[in-house]
């Protein structure tokens, strides 16, 4: 016997960002690009209270670039973008891209 089951939406209070762990172990200053995302996340949410981003650390996206990190959210999946992020300077402009618009 099976029972009509509906799909349950969510919406959550936090932007994931989503990070390859396997290229922060192998890219060299990986350490550093993770706290610039960090860092930059948290000035985003001091900014704009009502978006909270935070960083999820996943498995391969099957990218694998020789000298960056491998960074997406779920806006940019929307648009299939990921963004490739090779040093910590990068990562103030990357942080706009990974954040959603404003929501009037």
């Amino acid at each position: 016997m099976t029972k009509n089951a509906s799909a349950v939406t969510v919406r959550s209070r936090r932007e994931p960002v989503l990070v390859c762990k396997k290229c922060f172990k192998r890219v060299p200053g990986g350490s550093r690009i993770k706290r610039a995302l960090k860092s930059a996340a948290k000035s985003l949410r001091d900014a704009q209270p009502g978006r909270r981003p935070r960083l999820v650390m996943t498995s391969c996206f099957g990218i694998c670039p020789k000298r960056a990190v491998v960074v997406a959210s779920g806006t940019t999946l929307h648009r299939g973008e990921y963004i490739l992020l090779a040093d910590a300077e990068q990562v103030v402009d990357a942080v706009s891209l990974l954040m959603p618009p404003e929501r009037p």
